[in-house]
């Protein structure tokens, strides 16, 4: 069977991995999107372990169309009773980046139209819609004059994992911190720190990871349960399976914050997973977080700028660097931000630089590799060097490879 998982911009080549990991054949990147193969067992470890997959989709049916009225009537040829009755709920979403059918929601009521028509010439009565949960979620996309047409196998979107209870303002998407932490190549063989960890969702994803903890675990409900062909055997041997992967953490997992409500968030939603003991949760500056080990990764979402006066943002995050120079040498630092201005003052050059979306915003994921002093030395000659033998200096660096604010982003 052929498969489409959904994802976010940046992601695809994690989710790439986690489908091969899970026994996945042919997978392939696309745009926030991987294409693969597999059985049905595949389908539903897919919808259970997959940490930044939005969606599991299966195809159905692909054509071209010449506009609105071509895509009603091809729609309409395809045997809806094989994929429901007419007492079932029907749901449509649909994605269009085509000229010939513009209006996403106009596309996705003629596809509604197409199958409860052809359930009434049939049967004297039409199914009914359903939005919230559906027998049948179907998923629309168009592309210029090409459709897919796919069954969507998750009903909710997997981001939903189920233990976000209580949340500050501007919380990070679970899909997009699992993915942040892939991104990182963190091997759960070192602490993980979050000292700005609003509601908890990076430590909480971290601690699923460590554990081994499918992310969708406590999920009571899928799509490709109400479908017809649900084997529940398989699907209990395959969350069994699961449960019974879970390992123990040979490290700790902390996250803080200044803020008291966002501290209160985090204790409920590890509750609600079922994760109290996973994660140690302290109120603090993260000026005063020191580090309990040698080595480590740091990982924040800090704010960006909407709530912060300009020259107050900027000292913000030059804060941010001169705590992570005075305190967290020997550690990797990893800063999700929106604000290419104010991250300069930071006063670290990134080794690594990812692009990502928050949501609607155009984001950066930066990697500090944070040395115990410079991570150049001179040798007996007096010239530079590193591990790649001598190398030139620019005057304008200094310890921690600091830089100016017109940096090239």
């Amino acid at each position: 069977m052929k498969f489409i998982a959904k994802t976010l911009a940046g992601l695809e080549p994690v989710l790439v991995e986690e489908l091969k990991s899970l026994g996945a054949e042919n997978a392939h990147p696309g745009k926030r999107a991987v294409f693969f193969e597999g059985d049905m067992e595949i389908l539903y470890r897919a919808n259970l372990e997959l940490r930044t997959a939005l969606r599991i989709l299966v195809p159905i049916s692909e054509f071209k169309v010449r506009n609105e009225d071509d895509l009603y009537h091809k729609i309409g040829k395809i045997d809806w009773s094989e994929y429901m009755s007419v007492d079932d709920t029907l749901a449509v979403d649909a994605v269009t980046t085509s000229e010939v059918i513009r209006h996403s929601k106009f596309a996705a009521l003629r596809v509604k139209d197409a199958i409860v028509d052809q359930f009434r010439k049939k049967f004297g009565k039409r199914p009914d819609v359903n939005t919230e949960f559906p027998t049948l979620r179907l998923n629309l996309h168009v592309g210029d004059q090409d459709v897919t047409l796919a069954l969507d196998s998750s009903g909710e979107s997997l981001h939903k994992r189920g233990y976000r209870v209580d949340s500050v303002e501007a919380p990070i998407n679970e899909v997009l911190a699992a993915g942040m932490i892939l991104l990182s190549g963190w091997q759960c063989d070192s602490d993980f720190t979050d000292p700005m960890c609003g509601s908890g969702t990076l430590p909480i994803e971290a601690a699923m990871l460590a554990y081994n903890i499918a992310p969708q675990i406590n999920r009571q409900n899928f799509g490709f349960m109400r479908w017809e062909n649900f084997d529940k055997k398989l699907w209990e041997k395959v969350r069994e399976e699961a449960v019974l992967g879970q390992v123990v953490f040979q490290h700790k997992i902390y996250a803080s914050d200044v803020d008291f409500k966002a501290v209160n968030s985090v204790g409920y939603n590890l509750e609600k997973a079922g994760m109290e003991g996973k994660v140690e949760v302290t109120r603090e500056r993260f000026e005063n977080v020191l580090p309990r080990s040698e080595s480590g990764i740091l990982m924040m979402n800090p704010p960006y700028d909407e709530r912060m006066e300009l020259d107050s943002v900027q000292d913000f995050y030059k804060g941010i660097g001169d705590t992570l120079k005075k305190n967290w040498a020997g550690h990797s630092a990893w800063i999700i931000t929106s604000n290419m201005d104010a991250v300069k003052t930071v006063g670290l050059r990134p080794s690594r630089r990812i692009p990502l979306f928050n949501g609607k915003l155009e984001c950066k994921f930066l990697k500090y590799d944070l040395y115990a002093g410079s991570k150049k030395m001179k040798d007996e000659r007096g010239e530079m060097r590193d591990e790649n033998g001598p190398i030139k200096v620019d005057q304008a660096e200094v310890k921690n490879e600091k830089v100016s604010g017109d940096d090239d982003w």
